[in-house]
């Protein structure tokens, strides 16, 4: 089963109860979602959905994975897939795929995503890709597992780092206070 239009916005509505501050933001996530598009196709180009996840140790620091095409330190994460049912499985599958940590060991810390991120993404002319949005739902996991055999096509390196390090505000502060 795939991830449905109605898994997509029941996740979001839960988000937003949590988080009702952030619906201006999630406003294009809203229309598209309302407009009938298909968020789980990475070929709708004004927004589709990706999954992320936050891994965290038990020292409390965050994996993060430097990014082949983007050239940047990251949380894992990707693009929806067929096979995916539910959007924190997709995200605990991207873990898995990037960093080599099985999804056995990294467990998820409830079924909210503790963020979701709307972010544009560079035009990408080997792939016929122009620029596009992606809005990122980003769940929690812990793990006592240290990382494996990275995906060399698309992470370069990973790294644990201080939770509050982590790039973003918002979603620094979201970390440190879960992992509180």
């Amino acid at each position: 089963m795939s991830i449905t239009a109605e898994h997509i916005r029941e996740t979001l509505d839960d988000y937003l109860g949590a988080h009702p501050d952030e619906k201006e933001v999630l406003a294009p996530v809203l229309d598209l979602l309302e407009s009938g598009a298909d968020l789980t196709s990475r070929t709708e180009f004004r927004g589709h959905a990706t999954a992320g996840a936050i891994l965290a140790d038990a020292r409390g620091r965050v994996l993060h994975v430097r990014h082949r095409a983007l050239d940047a330190w990251l949380l894992p994460g990707g693009h929806i897939e067929s096979g995916d049912s539910w959007l924190i499985d997709a995200a605990q599958r991207e873990l898995t795929e990037e960093t080599g940590i099985a999804a056995s060991v990294a467990t998820p810390v409830g079924t909210r995503p503790l963020h979701i991120d709307v972010h544009p993404i560079p035009a990408n002319d080997a792939k016929g890709e122009p620029e596009h949005r992606h809005f990122d739902f980003r769940f929690l996991f812990r793990t006592s597992a240290d990382v494996g055999e990275l995906q060399t096509e698309e992470v370069l390196a990973a790294a644990w780092r201080d939770a509050d390090t982590i790039a973003g505000e918002m979603l620094r502060n979201r970390v440190v206070h879960a992992l509180n």
